[in-house]
């Protein structure tokens, strides 16, 4: 289904809202794209069929389109078919067993004859994505509407791209999705982390002394951008998921400068080559953690064509602080690879990734626990599979616990069985935009065991303000605290203070305290509302490592999710928060195109 196909799609089921007023690739589009994306169940997609740039005198032919998956009913019209049903067909497949009878063996037939989709095919002609070819002098990537999305970002990034490498041998393929920043008019950074397939391969070229082919696809069937996302293992081609789900073959057509296949009805398609010997500075980039990722050195690609349809589409996300499209794009992946990850994990029920958690910072898991210790075993085996080895913080429940997605039910039950020895911290990698740890690429890991039940006694309950008083000598520093999940065995206290000392060591300080106090959460007073749950996980889940940022004095825990610095004894740059331009967010309401909601915007922190 094409970029134009699927417009029709949402069109039809009134899931596309269509900008026809001119507006900016700097700041504007991408502004409007993050409001949206924070309506309630996510807004609509958007087109924007005036881009321009005002910087440079230009506009553009080709609309941009925004939001495709920011909602969980786009995703499965995006899909063609209901998630949850591709998870039980692959746990189907998974646990496929010989036919015990003709009616069986039929049956069975039948659904090996209907996975003769899931191959890609190469054709041996071109494609629409070569309708129009670029070479040579002519080659301009500013003739695309690439969009700039923060002010403080170091220029316009393709954010759903299509990045399809190869191994050296040419025996492996992969599909990915990397941030791709903009130098010039044919130089492109690829921002491949070093645990990604594209980094695996790129080594290769390096080591053997050759430019490493790089192909990007833009556009063509939402699907193989979700495919780009995937957590498949090394080796496994990611357009296989495309040819279970959508039961059709995808076919390939041969860039025209390397030697990849792409899909023949992308939009866009950007080839190249990348000099192993060259690393260029990349970034800063406001990322989907909704912090900047700081400059660093990446490779670049050295762009040697650009092909599109005849009328293409350029397709596009924002990324910042949650909720965001990869919410949607999440989800579906969270479903789909349940049956996956249970193949190691005979004994796990379900696991969730909270929005505001930002996919590595927070799991949820609910498991079958059958022997003392069975829970740690699943911290190790998460933290050891694949992408889910980034994870920093792990909670697992049994399955008596509530739904993993009742988070008020499920605070309740956890807090009310938590001790400090269900705590269990680790050390192992991190997520390259993982920006807390005191070194890059390595940090704290927090697992929480909610599988057993202990006998509690609930604290002394004081109201907030004679809390905040009984505090203050104690912490001289504080400016507020607030209390929640006061029903419970372990109320939560949160605390806002003028930092300028280290509150690593917090539950020591407040040890005189402990009848009234069982877990205490510091944060800055600055950029917080203590009164604000949604974005307060999200900063602390951000901001604490936990080898370094959790105490434990008696019954007390402290977390400290303060921004650290010199007096923590950390020496890496600590990065600012994406923030809108103000200036931008009045011109789009003054133009009545921006509707959010003001309590939205207070909420999410705009």
């Amino acid at each position: 289904m094409t970029l134009a196909k699927t417009l029709e799609l949402l069109k039809s089921h009134n899931e596309l809202r269509v900008i026809d007023t001119p507006l900016d690739i700097h700041l504007e589009i991408p502004h409007l794209a993050y409001a949206e994306v924070k309506k309630t169940d996510g807004g609509k997609a958007l087109l924007f069929t005036h881009p321009i740039d005002s910087k440079n005198g230009k506009s553009f032919t080709a609309p941009v389109i925004m939001n495709l998956f920011g909602s969980y009913k786009r995703t499965e019209l995006l899909f063609g078919r209901d998630v949850e049903g591709v998870a039980t067909e692959i746990e189907k497949l998974l646990h496929m067993k010989p036919p015990q009878g003709f009616k069986e063996k039929m049956g069975m037939l039948s659904d090996l004859f209907a996975m003769k989709e899931i191959f890609p095919k190469k054709l041996k002609t071109r494609g629409a994505c070569q309708e129009v070819i670029i070479q040579g002098d002519d080659i301009n990537l500013y003739d695309l509407p690439i969009l700039t999305t923060w002010e403080e970002d170091g220029g316009p990034f393709i954010t759903m791209g299509q990045v399809y490498t190869q191994s050296l041998d040419g025996n492996i393929v992969n599909l990915g999705m990397y941030r791709l920043q903009v130098y010039d008019k044919n130089h492109l950074g690829m921002h491949w982390q070093i645990h990604k397939d594209s980094s695996h391969f790129f080594d290769q070229y390096q080591r053997a002394g050759k430019k490493m082919p790089v192909s990007i696809g833009i556009g063509g069937d939402p699907l193989y951008t979700w495919c780009a996302t995937a957590p498949l293992p090394y080796g496994v081609n990611e357009l296989l998921l495309y040819g279970l789900i959508k039961k059709e073959t995808v076919k390939l057509v041969q860039s025209i400068t390397t030697p990849l296949y792409i899909p023949h009805d992308v939009d866009y398609v950007i080839e190249g080559w990348v000099d192993p010997e060259k690393m260029v500075l990349e970034g800063p980039f406001g990322d989907h953690t909704g912090y900047y990722t700081l400059a660093e050195h990446y490779p670049a690609l050295e762009v040697s064509a650009i092909t599109h349809t005849k009328k293409p589409h350029y397709l596009a996300t924002v990324v910042g602080k949650p909720p965001l499209e990869d919410k949607y794009m999440g989800w579906a992946t969270e479903r789909i690879f349940l049956p996956l990850l249970k193949t190691n994990a005979a004994d796990l029920i379900d696991y969730h990734m909270p929005e505001n958690g930002v996919f590595h910072n927070l799991i949820l898991a609910k498991m079958k626990p059958l022997y003392k210790g069975h829970s740690k075993q699943f911290m190790h085996l998460f933290w050891g599979s694949g992408q889910m080895s980034f994870v920093k913080h792990a909670l697992f429940f049994g399955e008596d616990a509530p739904k993993l997605t009742n988070y008020e039910a499920l605070a309740t039950f956890a807090l009310n069985r938590f001790i400090p020895k269900c705590l269990f911290i680790s050390e192992g990698i991190s997520d390259a935009l993982d920006h807390s740890s005191p070194e890059s690429l390595v940090g704290g890991k927090l697992g929480v065991d909610f599988t057993a039940s202990y006998v509690l006694k609930k604290p002394e309950m004081i109201d907030s303000e004679e809390l905040l008083n009984r505090i203050r000598p104690l912490i001289p520093e504080i400016q507020g605290v607030t209390q929640y999940m006061r029903h419970t065995a372990n109320p939560i206290t949160v605390i806002s203070v003028k930092k300028n000392r280290s509150f690593g060591k917090t539950a020591m300080m407040l040890t005189p305290l402990e009848s009234l106090l069982r877990i205490v959460v510091i944060v800055d007073e600055e950029d917080n509302d203590i009164n604000n749950p949604y974005m307060l996980l999200w900063r602390v889940a951000n901001n604490i490592d936990a080898l370094r940022d959790i105490c434990i004095q008696g019954s007390l825990v402290s977390i400290d999710g303060t921004t650290k610095g010199s007096v923590d004894g950390f020496e890496r740059e600590w990065p600012g928060d994406v923030l809108c331009t103000q200036t931008v967010v009045q011109k789009l309401k003054e133009l009545s195109l921006w509707d959010l909601e003001l309590s939205f915007e207070k909420k999410y922190q705009l």
